[in-house]
């Protein structure tokens, strides 16, 4: 049933309600003794531009949660005329590796996919994925991600989760929201897929479900109206949808050239699930921001990627969790465990195949498949199939933020950016393994974990 907009802001505040009354005890900075004016951080090697050469012994000096200067050698705070009347805290991070804040372009913040998953969707409630989805956030901050795309959930809560994080109430990353998924009735993102008829009412355009131009254009305007940052799409089935309908293209041409045409006339960025070759192909030549997954992709995609300017966002640890899990008797229903089985091992190639066709990357994990917090894991296997240490890292922050359309507030240490800013304790150029032990993390200037 569609909920009026009273109605629905009632229910996306009493969320986040319940999310912050539960959780944020011991878990958020102190509300009466707040963050310093003034931040002055001491980097023993600084990337403030990522795939350009990391320099040693700067100085980053915040202002109110924005970079006011990058400067060499390490800067005295009693020398900063402008800010001596004002509260100062000098962080010493002479023995760290710092860098932009990681960017992760492809999560499902408020939930995390385990064997009972299907049972907990008509047992738990938005308020669940409220509380569930406050854990997952700083969780995945803590693990040096300060933004993240979410590209789809169901309900209010994400809403609820990205509105309470931008008022300060709970710690987590920047969250650029996309609402409901848009797909055809039994697509992928039809949640009502294998269940009983009666458990659920029929979904409409507030639940992103679409068939014909004409309602996927009205399911885009409802996903804008709930608040919806971005757009996500599914051009083609999923490996995680309860049926046998496979892989390739499910909606019509005409149907993804309006649901596209649609997001930009109303300012959204699209990103499209695809993995079958035609679904991957239909939604580039209909205009399409992003390709996630990509698991099929052929020649002619890599031709379309570069005319298009369309970013990959590969979801390699979504493919290695898959295929690990379908080989756990029982785990998935059995068009999951076939579907996985076929797509888990092949996305690492594509991958490959993507990026030394010149395809532009983007990162992105797919986490709430894989586990919150172990996003970095996806840098691993992104060298391992043949990216440099580097290129993983632009395409986390540069790349990243380019595709998010917020290359002017983060994705490098500038002056006049958002204080997003992380450290390791060893470094990741020589060793992206690094990555995994994050020290150090400051989002707008707030900081949130130090070692």
């Amino acid at each position: 049933m569609m909920q009026s907009g009273g109605a629905a802001t009632q229910r996306r505040l009493m969320c986040a309600g319940v999310a912050v009354g539960l959780l944020t005890a011991g878990l958020w900075a102190d509300q009466d003794n707040p963050p310093p004016k003034w931040t002055v951080l001491h980097c023993g090697t600084l990337l403030a531009v990522p795939g350009e050469p990391p320099q040693p012994h700067m100085t980053i000096v915040i202002h109110d949660g924005r970079i006011q200067a990058v400067r060499r050698g390490y800067v005295d705070a009693r020398d900063l005329a402008e800010a001596r009347n004002e509260p100062i805290e000098t962080v010493d991070l002479k023995d760290r590796f710092v860098l932009p804040g990681l960017i992760d372009c492809h999560t499902h913040i408020t939930g995390q996919y385990t064997a009972d998953v299907r049972l907990r969707r008509v047992e738990e409630t938005d308020a669940d994925a409220a509380i569930r989805g406050v854990v997952y956030a700083r969780r995945t901050l803590e693990a040096g991600f300060t933004t993240i795309r979410n590209v789809g959930s169901s309900g209010d809560a994400a809403f609820a989760l990205r509105d309470a994080i931008n008022e300060g109430l709970v710690p987590g990353p920047r969250i650029l929201m996309a609402g409901e998924s848009i797909s055809p009735t039994g697509g992928h993102s039809d949640s009502t897929l294998g269940y009983r008829e009666d458990l659920f009412a029929m979904p409409g355009s507030m639940q992103g479900i679409a068939d014909g131009p004409a309602a996927c254009r009205r399911a885009v305007r409802a996903q804008v109206k709930r608040g919806a940052d971005v757009i996500k799409l599914t051009a083609t089935g999923g490996v995680l949808s309860a049926t046998a309908a496979g892989t390739e293209q499910q909606f019509f041409n005409d149907e993804l050239s309006a649901i596209v045409e649609t997001a930009h006339l109303l300012g959204r960025s699209v990103a499209a699930h695809a993995h079958g070759t035609n679904g991957i192909n239909a939604a580039l030549r209909a205009g399409v921001d992003s390709i996630e997954h990509g698991t099929f992709l052929d020649e002619e995609s890599i031709t379309l990627f570069k005319q298009t300017g369309a970013f990959l966002v590969p979801t390699i640890l979504a493919g290695k969790t898959v295929t690990q899990k379908a080989a756990i008797a029982g785990y998935y229903p059995p068009p999951v465990a076939e579907k996985a089985k076929a797509v888990g091992p092949v996305i690492q190639n594509a991958f490959a195949k993507a990026y030394e066709g010149g395809v532009r990357i983007a990162f992105g994990t797919d986490s709430g498949v894989s586990e919150h917090g172990r996003n970095a894991e996806e840098f691993l296997l992104m060298v391992e199939a043949g990216m440099s240490e580097t290129e993983a890292i632009v395409s986390a922050t540069v790349s990243a933020a380019q595709l998010l359309g917020l290359s002017k507030e983060i994705g490098t240490i500038d002056a006049g950016k958002a204080a997003d800013i992380i450290a390791t304790t060893g470094n990741p150029l020589d060793d992206i393994s690094a990555l995994q032990h994050i020290a150090f993390v400051m989002r707008n200037g707030t900081i949130y974990k130090r070692q």
